[in-house]
């Protein structure tokens, strides 16, 4: 008698990987609240959240832009299983990159000529891994349920990028010239009649990324409990093996 193969309907996940991705997510979102405590003297509403390195609690920043790191890759890995479909594939490898940026970040702070191209590869490389990997995953029957919330919070990665972009540009635009030309972190205040959201645009695109983080890690640790719980069907004999047996009993009569 041949014994039965056990077989998953859903290839397994990594709880383990998303826990990480979770912690990592919420140490990041730590790190940001802290930085306004810690340095009160850097206004929020103009000025972004690298310019923190100007202070002197660039630690937290870096500890801010690592957890980041570790939450993309750690994600990556625990839902590559989760994500099946080519642009899925390729939504993971930019939530890689995404990670790579940040770590770059942490690495070369904003004094550094590196920085600009960490802000780009971190900033560009997460909004299209967030819309990829939340419509391969929002096709998964597993996944179904979490499908609106995933379009949602990956939509609002890059539309808090469109944001940015646009209160930067009306900042800029509203800057006196010899303001506008001052060497980088000398201005402290800036003059009546600048229109300034920027750092707040800032604040909410990191947010943005970190919600959406932590919805899908949240889900892959659900599915993951599930699966464990649920007993794995058990496949009967093979064909083949059926066959035989029915052979074996015609013979027989």
């Amino acid at each position: 008698m041949e014994l039965g193969t056990t077989r998953r309907a859903t290839p397994a996940l990594s709880v383990p990987a998303a826990r990480l991705a979770l912690a990592a997510v919420a140490a990041s979102v730590a790190f940001l609240g802290s930085l306004h405590l810690l340095s009160p003297e850097f206004d929020p509403s103009w000025r972004v959240v690298s310019e923190y390195a100007y202070g002197k609690d660039g630690w937290a920043l870096l500890l801010m832009f690592a957890s980041g790191a570790l939450g993309s890759w750690a994600l990556a890995f625990a839902i590559r299983s989760q994500v099946p479909t080519r642009g899925g594939r390729i939504g993971l490898a930019f939530l890689v990159a995404a990670g790579v940026g940040g770590a770059m970040g942490a690495l070369f702070d904003i004094h550094h000529p590196l920085h600009g191209l960490a802000g780009g590869i971190g900033v560009l490389s997460f909004p299209v891994a967030a819309v990829l990997i939340s419509a391969s995953l929002g096709r998964a029957p597993a996944w179904a349920a979490a499908r609106r919330s995933l379009l949602w919070t990956a939509h609002s990665t890059w539309a808090t990028v469109v944001l940015m972009t646009a209160t930067f540009a009306l900042m800029i635009g509203t800057l006196p010239s010899e303001t506008r030309s001052a060497k980088p972190g000398t201005v402290t205040t800036l003059p009546a009649g600048v229109i300034a959201l920027v750092g707040y645009a800032n604040r909410l695109l990191l947010l943005s990324q970190c919600a959406w983080a932590a919805l899908v890690a949240w889900r892959a640790i659900a599915l993951g409990r599930r699966e464990r719980a649920a007993p794995s069907p058990a496949i009967g004999p093979s064909h083949r093996s059926m066959k035989s047996r029915g052979s074996q009993t015609g013979a027989a009569g």
